[in-house]
């Protein structure tokens, strides 16, 4: 091997640069150790290399960790602690539900049970265009609970789908032809992806590190389980679901209204899949089961003895699938993104968690908190700012978990010590951590595969982006803040 694989100059240099000057150069504040502020470099610079894709996540968060390390910041003239520390993010049972959460979901394409419930709603639904659409919708929903890659979900599983659908109907970017119908329903493809990945906390990766943050800005007196979760974000979710097809078809009508063929051609489809085989039948009943434990049904049922981990769950869904033989052990070790989302998760959420405990969030809260307190605004008004800010910085940003990890907490614990109660105000920002990644076409994973395939302009998708933002934020605020209050939330 003679070649290198080079860094990208220009992210790295800004990167290393923001480093040394914070390190170096600029003083921290008054109220702040030197080995807190020192963290903050680090993170802040892993940040902008994440942005700036100077590497892949993973290899910037091996770097990460490796100077947490070396440098000590976490436990100045400790080594074996500061190594400790480093590697600490690890121990977390979030990640690990995550990761092998992602590793149950490679049977949806294995078995091919992802593409059998995207047809067999198509051929329920699909005599419209409009029912189409709300048939991927059902599709992706379904899906949600048990892919926690948004990405695998929305662009592995039902892009391929609709893609096929708008081909049956003569609608290709390279005949000019997109606004048939592979316009809409691509729009709709991905404007899906970020309303189901609000709804369940396996739904996307950043989900779990949001629950977490959650925790230790409250210090343990707010902990959002699986079911919590899922039932605050029932209601203004399917309400989402419901408008969000609706929206983009008086946005970008189709010219294809009528789709009289379509369940005959997902009939087909399913046809050419065979009937449901033993391994489709083993996955259906694993993510069943684990719908069970991450809602509690046995803990309801039978007492809190029966309560079951969320990670645990995951934990047993896995090893019935490799002890029956859907999934062997060749099919985990090659789900790269399984085990890379397992380091970098590690690495963030270990320097985040530090970064709480030096006293760094704590200060960059009273910051912002007092920001805005100057405004003399009152904390309805205080957290509707706070979470149009912290949407639609996501411009800035190409990954959520590296917006989640960078403002999440500070945000929160400004949030809170402006009179917001902790659990209405987690719920909000939250959510908006997944609502944000329709805004624009390098938002999350899904959406370059999308809007590389060429059906849209980049216009078109900002312009959808954007209004399905503002919709999706006021239905979340209004019907979310009213049935959270219903449930006694806040």
């Amino acid at each position: 091997m003679d070649k290198l694989t080079p860094l990208r100059p220009v992210p790295t240099l800004v990167a290393v640069a923001v480093t040394l000057a914070l390190w170096f150069f600029i003083p921290p504040p008054p109220s702040v150790e030197p080995n807190a502020w020192q963290l903050l470099a680090l993170f802040i610079g892993t940040i902008i290399a994440i942005i700036g894709k100077a590497m892949p996540i993973g290899a910037v968060s091996i770097i990460a960790i490796a100077l947490v390390a070396v440098t000590g910041v976490t436990n100045p003239g400790k080594p074996g602690a500061a190594l400790s520390d480093a590697l600490s993010g690890f121990s977390n049972p979030l990640i690990w539900l995550i990761g092998f959460s992602m590793m149950i979901s490679i049977s949806l394409n294995k078995t091919g049970l992802g593409a059998r419930i995207g047809y067999y709603f198509i051929s329920l639904f699909g005599r419209k265009t409009l029912g189409i659409a709300y048939a991927l919708t059902l599709a992706e929903t379904t899906l949600a609970p048990v892919t926690p890659s948004n990405t695998a979900r929305g662009g592995g599983i039902i892009h391929p789908i609709m893609k096929s659908i708008a081909d049956s109907f003569g609608s290709r970017p390279e005949l000019n032809s997109s606004g048939k119908i592979g316009r809409y329903l691509a729009l709709v493809n991905y404007n899906i992806n970020p309303i189901t990945s609000a709804m369940f906390i396996t739904a996307t990766a950043p989900n779990p590190l949001v629950v977490s943050l959650i925790a230790k800005g409250t210090h343990g007196a707010v902990e959002l389980s699986w079911g919590m979760w899922a039932l605050a974000a029932l209601v203004p979710g399917v309400c989402s679901l419901l408008l969000m097809p609706l929206i983009v078809y008086f946005l970008y009508p189709p010219e294809i209204k009528s789709t009289p063929d379509a369940p005959h051609f997902a009939r087909e489809k399913l046809q050419g899949l065979g009937p449901v085989t033993l391994p489709e039948k083993i996955t259906l009943a694993v993510f069943a089961l684990l719908l069970l434990l991450w809602a509690g049904v046995p803990a309801m049922l039978f007492g809190p003895a029966l309560a079951v981990n969320p990670t645990t769950a995951a934990l047993i869904g896995l090893a019935v699938l490799l002890g029956s033989g859907v999934l062997s052990w060749d099919d985990i070790l090659k789900h790269k993104g399984a085990w890379d989302t397992v380091v970098w998760f590690a690495a963030l959420v270990m320097m985040a968690s530090f970064l709480g405990k030096l006293g760094l969030i704590h200060w960059l809260s009273l910051a912002v908190g007092g920001s805005i307190s100057h405004m003399g605004l009152g904390w309805v008004s205080s957290t509707l700012l706070l979470t149009l800010v912290y949407l639609y910085s996501h411009y800035f940003f190409a990954s959520t978990t590296a917006h989640v990890t960078a403002m999440f907490a500070a945000f929160f614990a400004a949030g809170i010590a402006l009179g917001a109660p902790p659990v209405l105000l987690g719920l909000i920002l939250g959510f908006s951590s997944s609502l944000m990644m329709s805004l624009t076409h390098y938002a999350t994973g899904t959406a370059p595969i999308i809007f590389g395939s060429g059906y849209t302009t980049l216009g078109q998708w900002w312009k959808a982006g954007f209004i399905m933002s503002v919709i999706n934020l006021v239905v979340w605020l209004t019907v979310g803040g009213l049935w959270w209050k219903w449930l006694g939330y806040w």
